[in-house]
């Protein structure tokens, strides 16, 4: 399997992979949802979104999402994980992971400071990320799961304090994603 940096072309393939993933996972209804917020995602400005995948073959079997995080007084290079996904045929393999490390090294070299997430904790700190609260970093929106709010700095440092509204891509500026 490999990785690499989505750069267009598979667009349909990649909503397919979400959809059916979370489908497989919650049901239609959440898949239906992350399959429309995909579509929507990969028509963000190239300038606040990174998109990266991992084939088998000629097929793309995982694949995450990182936009733009910007906050009203600090300058800091951040962005959000969100969404992730694994085809259920390759899920146990590492391939999350490996998909997630390679983003983070490709971020980290374009000077992305902080990562931010929100999901699954038992799953993203096998990838280094850790629970923050909304006084260390403002979610855009009202956290539904706070717990579920967890970010890492990509500089080795412990996550500074960020202070003042947030504001993300008008994709992920939905709150029933929140």
């Amino acid at each position: 399997m490999e990785n690499s940096i989505y750069t267009g072309g598979n667009d349909q393939e990649i909503i397919q992979l979400f959809t059916q993933t979370f489908t497989d996972a919650e049901g239609a209804e959440e898949g239906n949802t992350i399959g429309t917020f995909v579509r929507q995602l990969l028509q963000t400005p190239s300038e606040y979104l990174k998109v990266f995948i991992t084939r088998e073959g000629e097929n793309i079997v995982g694949g995450v999402f990182f936009s733009r995080i910007r906050f009203e007084k600090s300058d800091i290079n951040a962005w959000i994980l969100s969404p992730a996904a694994v085809s259920t045929k390759v899920q146990g393999q590492g391939v999350g992971q490996r998909v997630i490390q390679y983003a983070h090294e490709v971020l980290k070299q374009e000077g992305v400071q902080v990562v931010i997430t929100y999901g699954d904790i038992n799953f993203y700190s096998k990838v280094g990320y850790q629970h923050i609260t909304e006084e260390v970093i403002p979610a855009p929106l009202k956290l539904s799961y706070p717990e579920g709010w967890i970010a890492q700095s990509l500089e080795g440092d412990t996550i500074t304090s960020i202070q003042g509204k947030s504001y993300c891509v008008a994709a992920l500026n939905n709150p029933e994603l929140w």
